[in-house]
């Protein structure tokens, strides 16, 4: 009779939690945009990278995009795992906010660092001072308080050259005389950043 008892009240509760789960996913849901695949971060979002499901609401993140073309051609500013949502604070773009970039009179500028491996502790937002050594043995702030916008692995870079000494391209916002001076000098003198 106990041994009934105890069977009985076993399958009672496997089915509640079975039905449990399904319960859960059978709130509201809305489509969301989630990377396909591991993406580095600086790639260009193409349909291979993205694809469209329904997330539950009660864990779709604010400003998750809720169609593939709104995360197409734009640059993905982190490193993203597979399945994780994209979010319009993740992209760079046209139709995206640039972190920082709520002035007018500000350009991008591509550079790449004398130390590579500094490149690995940069991130989106971050605010950096670019430096470069001086004709008299010195160094030269070549400008102040730039935003970094992205690091581009070298991998998803074609066309900027593939030797590893090259290391990852750094895409920083800076005002545009400030810009123009960074990109002539980094043709002739390596650069640097200081971390704020």
């Amino acid at each position: 009779m106990i041994r009934r008892i105890l069977a009985t009240a076993l399958l009672l509760t496997a089915g509640v939690l079975a039905v449990r789960p399904a319960a859960a996913e059978s709130g509201p849901s809305s489509p969301a945009v989630v990377s396909a695949r591991g993406i580095p971060a600086g790639s260009i979002l193409g349909p291979a990278d993205v694809q469209l499901i329904q997330l539950p609401d009660s864990v779709r993140p604010e400003g998750a995009l809720s169609t593939v073309e709104a995360a197409e051609g734009h640059l993905l500013a982190g490193a993203a795992r597979p399945g994780e949502p994209i979010t319009d604070a993740r992209l760079v773009g046209p139709s995206t906010v640039v972190p920082g970039s709520g002035d007018a009179g500000k350009s991008i500028v591509p550079v790449r660092l004398s130390d590579a491996g500094v490149a690995g502790l940069l991130h989106a937002g971050m605010h950096v001072d670019v430096v470069a050594a001086a004709t008299d043995g010195g160094r030269q702030v070549l400008a102040s308080m730039a935003v970094v916008v992205a690091v581009v692995a070298q991998e998803t870079e074609p066309g900027y050259g593939s030797a590893s000494k090259d290391g990852p391209l750094v895409l920083l916002e800076l005002p545009a005389d400030s810009a123009t001076q960074v990109a002539a000098m980094s043709l002739e003198r390596a650069v640097a950043v200081t971390l704020r």
